[in-house]
């Protein structure tokens, strides 16, 4: 309540100016004027619904957009100085809200990036290139055994789950989605009236915990799920094993968020702390893990089921694999999740240090499932700080097939990446559950911002390919996206990482996979020579 002060003093003041202008001097009614004009200006604040940072912080919010106005030259300020934030923070942060409003982002004086820097990145383009298709590709997710199969959009809101958000961030990217015909995962939190409020198609994510479908106990609630399932707002359904910014680790929701809503959303009893478990409880190997996805495919009524990971060591996901070929089923989906990516609240150390990067994650799921013959049925999803046409490009050639996009659908939304999710006083409304600040966040506003940027960056990844004279996602090769390796160096990803062919695991296992395919076993996760010891 403190930020809506400035209101009050603000009427104080005009009251003692005018009180001070009638008895004394007429200086003071120059003084009562601007004071007049300020609080004219707050109550316009309040009643605005464009700016959700001016909602929460009348008057003194404007002071972001004047320091906003000044970005280039506080831009170069903070790169002389080597503060400015990482990559995404720099480059593609303006572009992001440019346009989620609308803007078109060309810009002047060229690339901002250090091209002859070791590990700059960059796509091909052709001397020839292709008309921009009409329509954007999709992708057709739906294996052999899977009876209601979904045309997936290139990019997508990744997971984000209503407790994480506040409702009306949910409703808000859900209104985008439906839009701008993409999906939107519902995240581990449970399948809530705000993920169905606009009738935007949806990836409902279950997590170690199973809300929204678990019994008293905590255990998964197969009745609960096939009947929420069912609803023809779900077209995919999703379960998580762990996430890229803390994998091995389960969440923590704070007593204090879990009100009625959050309760009834997850099943759980309100007022009490919600700790996720690091594990699933419905199996423990990964034969039992392609058991559980098939009996949720079932349950869904035949449509797609896919899992979410954070990778881990090589010989898991071959395990994994060899667990496919040995039940004769397979996920019709697989989201690659980075260890880059993002979270509302997780420990530094997981952060900065555990799990697999988007890259290596892509390039090591691809090869498995190819070597095993298993990549036509499954497709692969790519999740970890996409925010660009480009970047889908660079991630369709590590190995996926479509992407997701968190950190950036948030900022479509209005985030300004205060960094205060986890202590639910979010500026803006987008990452709290505090009514007050929630209600800054305008959703009609905000899923036309959505839609938008969605709709330009899908476009910019199509016209990228386009201009880099192919047809279309499937032409893509990794000779076509190369890394400035070291000073007058540059390699393509054909010659940076090694490629399988279709079945070759099945037939002559490579010299560099023969270990961990020795040691992958479809009946446990430990590595095979440990367990035979």
């Amino acid at each position: 309540m403190a930020r809506f002060l400035v209101l009050l003093l603000l009427a104080l003041f005009l009251l003692l100016t005018g009180v001070a202008a009638a008895v004394g001097s007429w200086a003071w009614l120059a003084l009562a004027v601007l004071v007049a004009a300020l609080l004219v200006l707050g109550v316009w604040d309040l009643l605005q619904s464009k700016h959700s940072v001016l909602r929460n912080y009348p008057v003194i919010g404007h002071l972001r957009y004047l320091l906003e106005s000044i970005r280039p030259e506080l831009q170069q300020y903070f790169v002389e100085r080597n503060i400015e934030g990482r990559p995404f923070d720099r480059y593609d942060r303006s572009l992001i809200y440019q346009r989620a409003k609308g803007v078109r982002s060309e810009t002047s004086f060229g690339t901002e990036l250090d091209v002859n820097e070791v590990g700059y990145e960059f796509l091909q383009h052709s001397t020839a290139p292709r008309d921009t298709p009409q329509e954007p590709h999709r992708v057709h997710v739906g294996g052999p055994d899977c009876t209601q199969p979904y045309d997936m959009s290139l990019l997508n809101v990744s997971a984000m789950s209503f407790g994480a958000l506040s409702g009306r961030a949910i409703q808000a990217m859900n209104g985008g989605a439906a839009l701008g015909g993409f999906a939107q995962d519902t995240g581990e939190g449970g399948l809530t009236e705000h993920h169905l409020s606009h009738g935007g198609d949806l990836v409902w994510e279950l997590g170690t915990a199973y809300f929204g479908a678990r019994t008293k106990d905590g255990l998964f609630d197969a009745d609960e799920f096939a009947e929420k399932s069912a609803h023809p707002a779900v077209k995919c359904v999703e379960l998580k094993l762990s996430q890229g910014a803390k994998p091995g680790l389960g969440g923590v929701l704070p007593a204090a968020k879990v009100d009625a809503d959050l309760a009834r959303a997850r099943d759980v009893k309100p007022g009490e702390a919600v700790v996720s478990p690091a594990y699933h409880r419905m199996f423990s190997t990964p034969r039992g893990l392609i058991e559980f996805l098939a009996r949720m495919r079932e349950l869904a009524g035949g449509k797609p089921v896919g899992m979410k990971l954070c990778v881990g060591s090589r010989h898991e996901v071959l395990a994994m694999c060899k667990a496919m070929l040995a039940e004769g089923t397979a996920p019709d989906f697989i989201v690659v999740d980075g260890a880059e990516g993002g979270t509302g609240a997780g420990p530094l150390e997981f952060q900065n240090r555990v799990g697999t990067p988007l890259t290596e994650g892509l390039v090591t799921m691809h090869n498995a499932l190819v070597g095993t013959g298993l990549r036509d049925r499954v497709r692969i999803g790519a999740s970890g700080k996409v925010a660009t046409g480009a970047h889908i490009v660079m991630r369709l050639i590590q190995g996926a097939d479509y992407t997701n996009a968190a950190r950036a659908m948030m900022m479509a939304t209005g985030c300004i990446q205060s960094q205060l999710c986890h202590t639910n006083t979010c500026p803006v409304g987008v990452a709290t559950q505090d009514p007050l600040r929630i209600r800054a966040l305008d959703v009609e506003d905000k899923r036309h911002r959505v839609h938008r940027y969605h709709r330009d960056t899908v476009e910019e990844a199509v016209q990228i390919i386009a201009s880099m004279g192919l047809g279309g996602p499937e032409e893509l090769r990794p000779s076509m996206l190369r890394r400035v390796i070291a000073p007058l160096r540059v390699q393509g990803y054909d010659e940076l990482y090694d490629w399988l062919q279709p079945g070759e695991l099945l037939s002559q296992v490579p010299e560099s996979w023969a270990a961990d395919w020795l040691a992958a076993d479809p009946d446990t996760f430990s590595r095979a020579q440990e367990v035979s010891r």
